[in-house]
């Protein structure tokens, strides 16, 4: 974009092509924005002319973004986030810190260090505020990415090369069913005997996600079992091996208690059992406030105590 169409573009018009793509239709975002189906037509019309490039594909009754109206939506998406982060950029000031944590985690972290290090920050700094929300892997990866989250705390498959990471633990995954289940209370069991069990699992057990060193275990021991269902949350996971609809795979180290009260019975492999590293996912290009950067510090320290940098769960 030359100088010329940078100073005459017109920014509305980016916002107006992020909510058509985001509600993917005209008609959504005309409800979204408040405006008629007509302008938010325009708006879309003018920002192609703009941009040169054709970025969603309508005709017939489809609707198929483009390639350059991917790669406009994800730039789109950082600076969307670059502006709602605006307000706790501009309270870095004073001695006393406020502003606002907007933190993305995986389902099932369980990490003492992070509550650990919420008590103390909290307790230091109560003028800051929190939000948490819980998503997918893949899902906490892309909020940090746009800018939309503080940081992350997730699984990572695959790092993104415009990211930082930062181990934070090592968990590892056993095989469970729940109290109903025909295997439940056997303790004489190989792998084997798990190869036609129907099956539960999280939405990200996948040769190419995030939980892939499990599936490559069920693939190399032959575990064929239909698989009956599936979710991307551990507690739908665990509800649905509570509930004995199959065998399936969580933390251990987060499922230890139910373990013990007799909810979960564990099954092989019991050694050498799958391991997942957890990270720490923060984007370098976006701007952090003075309380982004002393909660992450203050988690980040306690990694020291940790042997090898990170702790290790059993």
């Amino acid at each position: 974009m030359n100088d010329l169409i940078r100073r005459q573009f017109d920014w509305n018009l980016l916002h107006t092509f992020t909510v058509i793509v985001e509600e993917r239709s005209i008609t959504g975002a005309a409800n979204r924005l408040f405006l008629r189906q007509p302008s938010v037509s325009n708006a879309l019309k003018r920002l192609e002319d703009q941009i040169g490039a054709r970025l969603i594909d309508r005709e017939r009754g489809r609707f198929e973004v483009t390639e350059q109206g991917k790669a406009l939506y994800h730039e789109c998406r950082e600076i969307c986030g670059a502006i709602g982060r605006l307000s706790d950029v501009m309270t870095d000031s004073g001695n006393q810190l406020s502003g606002h944590l907007h933190l993305w985690l995986a389902s099932h972290v369980v990490f003492p260090p992070l509550d650990d290090a919420l008590f103390e920050f909290n307790r230091a700094h109560p003028e800051v505020t929190f939000e948490i929300n819980v998503a997918t892997s893949g899902n906490v990866t892309s909020q940090v990415l746009s800018q939309q989250a503080s940081f992350g705390i997730c699984l990572v498959n695959e790092q993104h090369p415009r990211l930082e990471y930062r181990r934070l633990y090592r968990e590892h995954f056993g095989f469970f069913c729940g109290p109903t289940h025909h295997l439940f209370g056997k303790s004489d069991l190989t792998l084997a005997d798990l190869r036609s069990e129907a099956f539960v699992s999280f939405s990200t057990d996948q040769l190419s996600d995030a939980l892939a060193p499990v599936a490559v275990l069920r693939a190399r021991e032959g575990m064929k079992g239909k698989v009956i269902a599936t979710s991307p949350h551990l507690e739908e996971v665990r509800r649905l091996i509570n509930a004995g609809l199959g065998i399936g795979p969580l933390p251990i180290h987060v499922v230890q208690n139910a373990m013990e009260r007799g909810q979960l019975w564990r099954l092989p492999p019991y050694d050498a059992p799958p391991a997942i590293d957890i990270y720490l996912v923060t984007n370098p290009r976006m701007s952090q406030s003075r309380a982004e950067r002393f909660f992450i510090d203050n988690l980040t320290e306690r990694l020291a105590k940790a042997p090898d940098g990170y702790f290790v769960y059993p």
